[in-house]
């Protein structure tokens, strides 16, 4: 049975950091490409950042040097470090497992999300 499932969302400060992870089940990871998105209340889904099979990585312009994702093949596992954190970064975060890294709304597997929420 194949799941996503996000954590390490919270409350942080403005200018903090969080590290979130996604972990796969039901298949292998690094065979896929696994994208993170998110979603504010009353907001477009929008795409966060993507890790491609080869290990390409693809940011949207604003989390550029601010956000960085990985992949750790033996924990099959994508983490999603998120740095400088701005209160526009307030949004559940999923993860999903995307037909290509361009379009986040192709996508055939994805997680509930996990809530990041950046106030002071």
């Amino acid at each position: 049975q194949v799941q996503l499932v996000e954590s390490g969302g919270g409350l942080v400060q403005p200018g903090g950091s969080l590290r979130l992870s996604c972990v796969a089940s039901g298949f292998t990871l690094e065979y896929y490409n696994i994208g993170w998105f998110r979603q504010a209340p009353g907001k477009e889904r929008e795409g966060v950042s993507c890790i491609s099979s080869d290990g390409s990585t693809y940011y949207a312009d604003s989390m550029k040097g601010r956000f960085t994702v990985s992949r750790n093949s033996a924990e099959n596992t994508v983490f999603l470090q998120m740095n400088s954190l701005k209160p526009e970064d307030t949004a559940v975060y999923h993860c999903a497992r995307l037909y290509g890294c361009g379009d986040f709304y192709a996508m055939d597997y994805w997680g509930e999300g996990t809530l990041v929420t950046v106030s002071s």
